[in-house]
């Protein structure tokens, strides 16, 4: 049972939202029902963050985090594949695919990983990374579990997709769908804007709520039935990834961490990706737009750049450690954005430049919240292809030169 009208207008005048209800009458009793679910489930708490952003944005003492590097990981490639290898086939391993996101930066309306970048041949994204998937089943001979994060803008048409293409060989019994959960989207005066007369606006709460998302869906209960113990977690838009990948899993076990993140060696000092690194001598990663001068100029003893290592969106977690951590509430991010929403006339508008903020829970921050991170480096040639825009750095075009180098046929 939905709250009643009256329960929602007392939530919306508690958070000056009232202008929620604008429509109400107008609307078809299904939409009403709808629109109350809606206020009843959304969070109004963090719409007073856009007005104290400097405080979400405090940061720790930084200071450098060594990466295992790739001389190291040579050496010991055979008894971390080893070790890797052994925790895939005793069923201790499951993979997360973070694919809430729409092509939208790609020119298209369809979620993400349907997008074709295939030239003389269909080859999807969804298609690229349940190959590097497949390539594991067939070293290890063991079906590892994928979990496919959804939004609830792009869940059917997700879901739909893959069952038409009978998951490109996934076994269907081993893929489990959950949805990411929503945050509702505002102006600079924090007033929620309406995408339609019976409908808030919101987008995803960011790549940082895939845990509790998946937990909210039921998903943690198969997780310990079936024994797994560890989270391979990779973004949709990285073709070339190695998935639940042997080494680094042996690597992340035998050095006694509860969390792995795959990084490559940065191009430049400000290079977009995130620093991985030490807060308040924990585990931390300071994002690109962080870095400031004094970072970005520092060496390490043997005088290379202190900072040097990015990271992929490409981690291994614990799931011991991701249960101990559900209760510690992660960083908000206020991000600004393009939001369409209605006018005073009703009339949707779709604006051409930021109008108002998005919130978001970044996965970077789970990091922070690790007892431990083994930062493992990756040859970026091999792994790091991530499809942003459509032409020029991190695009189709890149990625498409990345595939034919290993042979990929396009």
């Amino acid at each position: 049972m939905s709250i009643t009208l009256a329960q929602a207008k007392e939530k919306l005048k508690k958070y000056g939202q009232e202008h929620v209800l604008k429509y109400y009458e107008e609307l078809t009793e299904e939409e009403r029902a709808s629109l109350l679910d809606q206020i009843e489930v959304s969070d109004m708490e963090i719409l007073e963050s856009c007005r104290h952003q400097e405080e979400l944005t405090k940061r720790g003492v930084i200071t450098p985090l060594a990466a295992m590097e790739l001389p190291e990981i040579e050496a010991n490639r055979e008894s971390f594949t080893r070790a890797g290898a052994d925790a895939i086939r005793a069923g201790k391993v499951g993979a997360v695919l973070l694919a809430g996101g729409m092509g939208t930066r790609l020119g298209s309306d369809d979620p993400k990983g349907v997008y074709n970048i295939g030239i003389t041949r269909k080859l999807y994204i969804f298609e690229c990374l349940i190959n590097n998937l497949m390539e594991i089943v067939k070293e290890t001979e063991a079906w590892i579990p994928l979990f496919v994060m959804t939004s609830d803008k792009n869940h059917e048409a997700t879901v739909k997709f893959l069952k038409e293409h009978d998951f490109f060989g996934y076994k269907a019994e081993c893929v489990h769908f959950f949805t990411q959960k929503m945050a509702l989207a505002v102006d600079y005066d924090g007033k929620v804007y309406m995408e339609g007369k019976g409908k808030m606006a919101s987008s995803p709460n960011g790549n940082g709520g895939w845990f509790v998302s998946l937990r909210d869906a039921g998903l943690l209960d198969l997780i310990h039935r079936q024994g797994i113990e560890w989270l391979n977690v990779f973004a949709v838009d990285n073709v070339l990834q190695h998935i639940a990948d042997p080494c680094f899993i042996g690597a992340t076990i035998q050095r006694k961490c509860v969390a792995g993140a795959k990084v490559v060696a940065k191009v430049t000092p400000d290079e977009k990706v995130g620093a991985i690194c030490l807060e308040d001598g924990r585990p931390s990663i300071v994002e690109y737009y962080d870095m400031t001068q004094e970072l970005m100029a520092a060496r390490d003893a043997q005088g290379k750049p202190a900072y040097n290592f990015g990271v992929i969106l490409n981690y291994l977690f614990s799931v011991a450690e991701l249960e101990r951590v559900l209760s510690l509430s992660l960083p908000l991010h206020v991000v600004e954005k393009k939001i369409p929403y209605l006018d005073e006339a009703g009339e949707l508008v779709k604006p051409e430049a930021p109008n108002g903020y998005k919130f978001e829970n970044l996965i970077l921050d789970m990091i922070y919240q690790m007892e431990s991170c083994l930062p493992y480096e990756v040859v970026r040639e091999n792994e790091f292809a991530p499809i942003k825009n459509k032409t020029g750095i991190d695009s189709v075009e890149s990625a498409r030169e990345l595939l034919r180098r290993k042979g990929v046929v396009l």
